[in-house]
């Protein structure tokens, strides 16, 4: 009879999405499928009255039974002891354009469970759990609804579990608190050990307190699933690494900490977390293709933003990482300064001179935009010292830079200028400068910025991830969108799809750029470091790598230093690694060859920045990858390829052009004996004229790649 009732009442409570056991009023359990029903959420209470939720993928446990709860200060944990109130379902199936980015639209399809929980003693606190299941992943966060015992919290930990399935391979970065700039490491997850990460000799800033990992992580089961974790929505809380148990295969959230707050986040009811996210895929390439991140953000709520163009741009950046010029006039401040690679040579970069020839080659070869860095006074004093409040004014030029005479130079070339903001780690003077400076970009013309936030955040005992910086970021990009100013930020938070509701957020660092192959004492990026942030970093959002170095070894500034790619493969990036603004990184002088434009820059004149249609068409983590795109405007498809320290041989299938068509196909390959180390210039180009029937054969050497452009005749 019990048996009876029991099924009774569940058929009561039936919906197309959601199936729970028992009563609504009692029941404990529910189920909730994504819209193709391959993944399955489980959401229940344990005895004790503690949320759980498990995951399942084509009826196989992806995430085990993992526990929902949080502790504060000066108030009980909130993980027990629960009833469930109320529970609500709905479905959403809406595409929505992107005003720029892979493709022209993205379709928003899922299912959603609202759980809605009371503790049933005092003080009968409430707080509603949301899931959020769409065919290529899960997301899910907390909301503290108004009530009086939840005014102003302090959360000391939010302790959310992902207990995983068994010991998978992991591609992992230490959980820094600072900074994104490390390596990613390929192990087996109990071999994770992110303190043996602390202290590298590359970093101004880093603070790795315990055994974690920062998200995006990316993972490969032994039955051939890939899982990704990640959050989505960081808007007002900290930023949330991943505390390991290597014995247990468990992780469970460590949220980036403040020591002037003693914890983690202040909140005040009502208040909606970040969603967790879980990315689930049977194949790589799926994970870039997903755009769950960016769909569990909210719709775009600045409206026309075009006021930003995607662009390609030069810049004075990389002569001063090389340690051929300065960015302070005084000629201290080279990356020379903070390595041991070489003696400073006093040689400022950002003169009027130099500027303007940097517009002249930016304009004879199609290229839109300029960046200035080292061009306002300051940058002597903004580093060497823990006083570097008010260090920039961001109006102030140096003697030997002529502001308006570069604007106007350029204006007149038809060269957009991009603003550079360096704040020295001092986010309070910026805030205090924000208005002045960001009217001063717009009464010259300018509308992006890249930001900067080198060294240990001022005030004291905050973090580059803490929700004291998430915050400031937030601020940035909400007062910049008044301005109509688009934000390329540098030692930024990570990208958590908020370009989905502020798309003047157009690309983050946030991971270890091309300037360490020009300084750093290990050696610089090894040749699968791009194959790793590939399915890694690039997960998150659009990443300013500055791509295009054509100079690998750069032996007359640092003969011990060089870039561990192939030339193809930096062609290969500006397809592969994902932004609106995609740098020339390298000096102007080394796009000539015989005193002429070097035949491989064509492909850089030539390819696109936004784009109709993204396909992965081929890809492991950490071993190589291969992208197709598609060009807006224009129908031209752009595919490139890069390998990690292993060549091989791609097929590229050409069946996502269009039918009945002919296209002229330029193809920039490894030249047969190229390698990433003994031969990494040697390339070929090839010409042939394709169809959508054809295939395209091309072998990459270590390191190496190949660029493809493919346009309608």
């Amino acid at each position: 009879m019990i048996s009876f009732l029991k099924k009774y009442a569940s058929l009561l409570c039936l919906t197309v999405f959601v199936f729970s056991l028992f009563s609504c009023s009692m029941q404990t359990e529910s189920l909730l499928s994504s819209p193709n029903e391959q993944i399955r959420v489980k959401f229940s209470l344990t005895e004790a009255g503690t949320p759980q939720y498990e995951v399942f993928y084509k009826e196989k446990p992806v995430i085990l039974s993992s526990s929902m709860g949080f502790e504060f200060k000066d108030q009980p944990p909130l993980n027990k002891g629960f009833r469930i109130t109320e529970m609500n379902n709905r479905q959403e199936d809406e595409t929505w354009a992107m005003p720029w980015g892979e493709q022209d639209s993205v379709r928003n399809h899922f299912n959603e469970l609202k759980i809605q929980l009371e503790e049933t003693g005092a003080p009968n606190r409430k707080l509603n759990i949301v899931f959020r299941v769409f065919d290529d992943g899960i997301g899910f966060r907390y909301e503290f609804p108004e009530q009086p015992n939840l005014n102003e919290v302090l959360i000391t930990d939010e302790n959310t579990q992902f207990n995983l399935t068994g010991d998978h391979q992991v591609w992992w970065q230490p959980g820094d608190w600072d900074i994104y700039e490390h390596l990613y490491n390929a192990t087996k997850f109990s071999e994770i050990d992110a303190i043996s990460k602390r202290d590298d000799p590359n970093l101004k800033a880093t603070y790795i307190p315990e055994n974690a990992v920062n998200t995006p992580v990316t993972m490969k089961t032994s039955e051939g699933v890939y899982l990704s974790f990640h959050e989505a929505d960081l808007t007002d809380y900290s930023g949330m690494t991943l505390k390991v148990d290597t014995s247990n295969n468990s992780m469970v959230s460590e949220l980036v900490g403040s020591e002037r707050l003693q914890g983690k986040a202040i909140i005040s009811a009502p208040f909606n977390t970040p969603w967790r996210t879980i990315q689930i895929a049977d194949r790589a390439g799926d994970l870039i293709e997903s755009k769950m991140v960016l769909n569990l953000n909210d719709p775009n709520i600045l409206g026309d933003v075009s006021y930003f163009t995607p662009m390609k741009y030069v810049g004075i950046w990389w002569e001063m990482h090389l340690g051929k010029s300065t960015w302070d006039m005084e000629g201290s401040q080279s990356m020379n300064t903070f390595t041991n690679s070489g003696e400073i040579k006093p040689n400022h970069g950002a003169t009027t001179e130099n500027a303007m020839r940097y517009i002249d080659f930016a304009s004879e070869n199609g290229i839109k935009g300029l960046l200035v860095e080292g061009w306002n006074t300051g940058w002597d004093k903004w580093i060497n010292t823990d006083d570097r409040e008010g260090v920039f004014d961001f109006m102030t030029p140096y003697a030997d830079y002529d502001f308006d005479k570069v604007m106007a130079y350029a204006r007149e070339k038809g060269v957009e200028v991009i603003m550079h903001h360096e704040t020295s780690a001092a986010p309070l003077t910026y805030e205090k400068q924000m208005d002045v400076a960001y009217k001063f970009m717009k009464d010259n013309g300018m509308n992006a910025v890249k930001t900067g936030y080198v060294g240990k955040i001022i005030p004291k005992g905050e973090y580059h991830h803490g929700q004291w910086m998430v915050r400031h970021y937030q601020k940035v990009l909400e007062e910049a969108g008044k301005m109509k100013i688009a934000i390329n930020a540098h030692e930024p938070i990570k990208a958590t799809g908020k370009r989905r509701t502020y798309p003047n957020a157009i690309a983050r660092e946030g991971l270890r750029g091309q300037e360490f192959n020009a300084w750093s004492a290990d050696g610089g990026n090894p040749p699968n470091h791009l194959p790793t942030i590939a399915f890694t970093r690039l997960l998150s959002g659009p990443i300013d790598f500055t791509p295009g170095i054509f100079n690998i070894k750069f032996d007359e500034y640092k003969p011990d230093n060089q870039v561990s790619t192939t030339l193809a493969h930096q062609l290969a990036l500006y397809v592969v690694i994902y932004s609106p603004v995609q740098m020339l990184a390298d000096l102007p002088e080394h796009y000539m060859e015989n005193g002429k434009p070097h035949p491989a820059l064509q492909f850089i004149r030539d390819v696109g920045v936004d784009w109709s249609e993204s396909h992965v068409l081929d890809g492991e983590v950490g071993k190589y990858v291969t992208i197709a795109r598609k060009e807006r405007g224009t129908g031209n498809w752009f595919v490139g390829g890069i390998t990690g320290d292993e060549e091989r041989t791609e097929t590229i299938v050409l069946n996502f052009l269009e039918e009945g068509k002919t296209y002229e196909a330029i193809l920039y390959e490894d030249g047969p004996d190229a390698h990433w180390d003994t031969n990494p210039q040697a390339y070929e180009i090839k010409m042939m004229d394709v169809s959508n029937t054809d295939t395209v054969e091309v072998m990459l050497a270590p390191g190496g790649g190949f660029a493809l452009s493919l346009k309608e005749k």
